[in-house]
């Protein structure tokens, strides 16, 4: 997380997804620039949290939630044509980019849930198989 914060000055998020919820909450506010907007989507580390409203309203930040759990399918379907249309394309001119913490090979797949499990990671641990 330290190495995380370091970084908080330089570059602003105007847009976050947010998974993980809890104690969390407060990073995503820290990572959030001015007038961005949060879209919680899961709760990993739990749906309560206690936070600092002081930043969200000094950033004017828009915190907001949504789930797919009980939606339809052609509801479910339409959200993935629009991100297929929107992000997709993005990604192929490498406009956006996922944020890749580290990688390690299937056979070691007991060292990335390690380094899952020790919170220290900033973005996706990926299992790479084969070559």
């Amino acid at each position: 997380m330290k190495r995380f914060l370091s970084f908080r000055w330089t570059l602003l998020a105007l847009a976050l997804v947010a998974m993980v919820g809890g104690a969390y909450v407060a990073h995503n506010y820290a990572a959030a620039a001015e007038d961005g907007r949060i879209v919680q989507i899961a709760t990993q580390l739990g749906a309560r949290a206690e936070t600092d409203f002081g930043l969200m309203m000094v950033r004017r930040l828009t915190h907001t939630g949504s789930t797919l759990r009980g939606r339809s399918i052609s509801f479910k379907a339409s959200v993935a044509a629009v991100v297929q249309a929107k992000a997709f394309g993005l990604l192929s001119a490498r406009k956006i980019a996922p944020v890749i913490d580290s990688t390690f090979p299937m056979v070691d797949a007991a060292g990335a849930h390690r380094r899952l499990e020790a919170s220290q990671h900033i973005g996706k641990i990926i299992l790479t198989i084969g070559d």
